[in-house]
């Protein structure tokens, strides 16, 4: 019979309602009230499987631009800046952060995009966001450089974030959060909240690390950090839960095939009905771009999204900047 608890972290407050905390199904987290998944499976058979899209991804010549620029990490305004993939250097209410930092290739996945500036450049920061614990967000090269270079960072994540440090000499905070629960911080409000998604860096650590996602709350400005998260109805509970968003940064890439990746990836469409459903007032594309991840073309993503935005005649409220490019709040 499997064993059922609720988890959060007691020294952290609950910003909703009745909520319980995550089910803890035999030691795995999971994204309903039964066990998740394990789509080995689908991985195999998405390996065996012919992309049809296969000619036109390879002869595509799509390239994310990139700006050369370190000039952003001396302004005194409020700014998001995005350094690929899912990384971005924020600052907010004179706070600076770092969203998922990866600055490198990965195992056997090489980087498309360079980075706008050198990692070693990126001091003097606050706060380090970890959404999860995949390789392509959570890689152990950049977090060796990030705090080396800023050993009194206060790192915030999901629960049991902490076992993945194990290889990293870091004396510093580290704080754990399970879904809807409000971190303790200063100045800048950061609230953990649901992404439907997994965990696995290993062959024997399914879902022993949660994941989710950040709501940022500044003074007057707000922004969503939707980390890797399929379609779900935690959009919709999200809005209800936490206040207006401003920006939100969402996830476009790695979606095919379909019967594999819409288990823990929005697609375009599906990233735009989100973004809807958040009742955000911007939106901000991530997650494309920087790895080749997935079946679809590299540019498809953009295309998609750019579209979506453009038929809805809002095209305005879509802010697709090269990387390094600093985006003004």
């Amino acid at each position: 019979m499997s064993q059922k608890i609720y988890v959060n972290n007691p020294s952290l407050q609950t910003v909703k309602d009745g909520y319980p905390g995550n089910l803890l199904i035999d030691g795995e987290f999971t994204n309903s009230n039964t066990k998740d998944e394990n789509s080995l499976f689908k991985v195999l058979k998405w390996r065996f499987t012919r992309n049809p899209q296969r000619e036109e991804k390879k002869n595509e010549k799509y390239k994310v631009d990139v700006v050369k620029n370190n000039g952003f990490l001396n302004s005194d305004q409020d700014i998001i800046v995005w350094l690929g993939h899912s990384t971005f250097y924020i600052r907010i209410g004179k706070i600076k952060i770092i969203t998922d930092p990866v600055f490198f290739d990965l195992p056997l996945i090489k980087r498309k995009t360079e980075l706008p500036l050198a990692p070693e450049e990126l001091r003097n920061i606050d706060y380090l966001l970890l959404s999860h614990g995949h390789r392509d967000h959570l890689d152990i090269p950049s977090l060796k450089i990030l705090l080396a270079n800023n050993p009194s960072i206060k790192i915030l994540g999901p629960l049991k974030l902490s076992t993945l440090f194990n290889e990293l000499d870091f004396k510093g905070e580290i704080q754990e959060a399970g879904w809807y629960q409000q971190f303790k911080s200063d100045t800048v409000d950061f609230i953990f909240l649901p992404a439907k998604h997994w965990h696995r860096r290993g062959f024997n650590d399914f879902n022993k690390v949660l994941w989710g996602s950040f709501y940022i709350k500044g003074k007057d400005k707000s922004i969503y950090f939707a980390g890797d998260t399929a379609y779900g109805v935690h959009f919709k509970e999200i809005q209800k839960t936490v206040p207006p968003i401003d920006y939100c940064l969402m996830p476009i890439g790695a979606y095919k095939p379909s019967f594999l990746m819409n288990l823990f990836h929005v697609n375009p469409e599906e990233a735009f009905k989100a973004y809807q459903e958040l009742r955000a007032r911007y939106f901000i594309p991530m997650h494309y771009g920087t790895f080749d991840l997935s079946d679809e073309p590299m540019g498809e993503p953009e295309r998609e999204i750019r579209r979506l935005f453009r038929e809805q005649g809002n095209s305005e409220n879509l802010l697709m900047e090269p990387i390094g490019n600093p985006i003004r709040l």
